[in-house]
């Protein structure tokens, strides 16, 4: 090992999407940056993650619309899926991106980029192969990776994660998806709508953290759709077939065996903690994460840790909220905190489900006071015109009008929630988006009307009903 370390400013452990912006803002700034990397640049959500789980459903949900095109009066026959092809365009939407997160980028930056594991050696010091390197600030954003839960057999049982579930050359025969959590589901619709018969295990039910009542508009259409869903069961062993897999479950009805030609473990996802020999440095940690407090500060007050590893949501878009924080901390010395009241999420499904802030059943765990409006997308004129009707708005609010959260489930869902999230951040009351001029016809306007829906009772009651017969009598 090296007698002399290298010095600088801030370094940072982790090229995913957290990583990355942290160093191109420190590096732009002026600041004496380093940033390490194990595996591939651009983590998880690039190359294992967002976007190739996008750009496969992408390409399934181009299938179904040419397979259900009759509703529009189109007739599409022969629909031809080449596997090999649109595995082709998922890794093509990676080749296009992957710039935007290289090496070559950073460095022009004026990153100095380091390829290799790093870990702590020190409070202040981090190794990386031979070299060592100290810093005034480091920042921990190694991300997560699967779980695979341990089920007798399943080691020697072949299956895909998220990992590795876009290497394929063809779409599997029958894919056996164990979890039904947003990665389990998103894959689960973009492979039955690519040709796959799709089963999926859940011990639970599926997509536990969101509104129940929006959550049954997505299991009735992946139903529609072929999808074989089994929740409340418990898979016991798995074992390698001569057809593919064999995954033995049990249930209220009993033991059972369930055969298919793949299997996908989609069970979840674990903190990148090993390796990093965090005892050293004095931070602390758990199975769930990095111990940070609302500055996102480890209990070494040098060090920080964001996204993925330091517990909580584990969501690409986190990661990157949880840089600026990082930002304003550690280079403006700014005692940001972070607000999780206006964190969003989205399952990509079809119809996508959307959330922000709290669920109804969330605010009445936390026994607050509240109201809840819905909005049905069967009342937005374009929806209709698009024959895409399912689903609604819910909106939690106080009876003030304060927001508390918001569920979408419909077209477009991820990009409807936005507005809901800006709402909550700026501490904006319903009355703004219900007074908000949206062009029509458009998806928009159905945050709009469910915005409206707060002051119905109000508006045609009796009192105000007597005051408008009132005021008609002076002309």
């Amino acid at each position: 090992m090296t007698t002399n370390p290298v010095k600088t400013d801030i370094c940072i452990i982790g090229a995913g999407s957290g990583g990355l912006v942290v160093a191109a803002v420190a590096a732009q700034l002026g600041i004496d940056t380093i940033l390490i990397e194990r595996d591939k640049m651009g983590g998880d959500c690039l190359n294992t993650g967002c976007v190739p789980s996008k750009a496969l459903l992408a390409a399934a949900h181009a299938a179904q619309t040419a397979r259900t095109s009759s509703r529009f009066g189109i007739q599409a026959d022969n629909i031809n899926i080449n596997g090999k092809n649109v595995f082709d365009h998922v890794q093509s939407a990676i080749d296009e991106i992957a710039p935007h997160d290289s090496v070559e980028r950073f460095e022009d930056y004026g990153v100095n980029v380091l390829l290799g594991e790093g870990k702590f050696s020190g409070p202040g010091e981090v190794t990386v192969g031979d070299q060592r390197i100290q810093a005034r600030r480091f920042v921990v954003a190694t991300g997560s990776g699967p779980v695979v839960p341990p089920i007798p057999g399943l080691e020697a049982t072949p299956h895909y994660t998220n990992e590795n579930i876009f290497n394929q050359s063809d779409i599997p025969e029958h894919l056996i998806i164990l979890g039904g959590g947003p990665i389990g589901i998103e894959l689960a619709q973009a492979h039955r709508q690519l040709g796959s018969a799709v089963t999926v295990l859940e011990m639970a039910s599926m997509l536990p953290s969101d509104d129940a009542d929006a959550v049954e508009i997505v299991r009735a259409q992946l139903v529609q759709e072929g999808i074989t869903l089994r929740e409340g069961v418990k898979v016991v062993a798995t074992a390698k077939a001569d057809a593919g897999v064999e995954l033995t479950v049990e249930s209220d009805a009993g033991s059972e065996k369930i055969s298919g030609s793949h299997l996908l473990v989609a069970a979840g996802r674990r903190p990148h903690l090993d390796n990093l020999q965090l005892e050293k440095a004095g931070i602390d940690y758990t199975p769930q994460g990095i111990v940070v407090d609302e500055r996102l500060r480890t209990s070494n007050k040098k060090v920080f840790a964001i996204g993925d590893v330091a517990g909580g949501h584990q969501f690409t878009h986190i990661a990157g909220y949880h840089a600026g924080i990082v930002i304003r901390n550690a280079l403006f010395r700014l005692p940001s905190k972070v607000n999780q009241a206006a964190y969003p999420w989205v399952t990509y499904t079809s119809p996508e489900l959307a959330q922000v802030g709290l669920t109804a059943q969330a605010a009445r765990d936390q026994a607050l006071e509240f109201r809840v409006i819905n909005w049905p997308f069967a009342e937005n004129d374009r929806a209709v015109t698009e024959g895409n009707t399912a689903g609604f708005i819910k909106v939690v609010a106080t009876p003030k009008g304060h927001i508390l959260g918001a569920t979408i489930v419909g077209p477009q869902a991820g990009e409807l929630i936005q507005i809901w999230g800006l709402a909550i951040s700026s501490k904006l009351k319903i009355g703004k988006i219900a007074g908000m001029i949206s062009p029509y016809p458009t998806l928009g306007e159905a945050n709009k009307r469910a915005a409206g829906e707060f002051f119905k009772e109000s508006l045609f009651s009796t009192r105000t009903r007597k005051l408008v017969r009132f005021l008609s009598r002076f002309g």
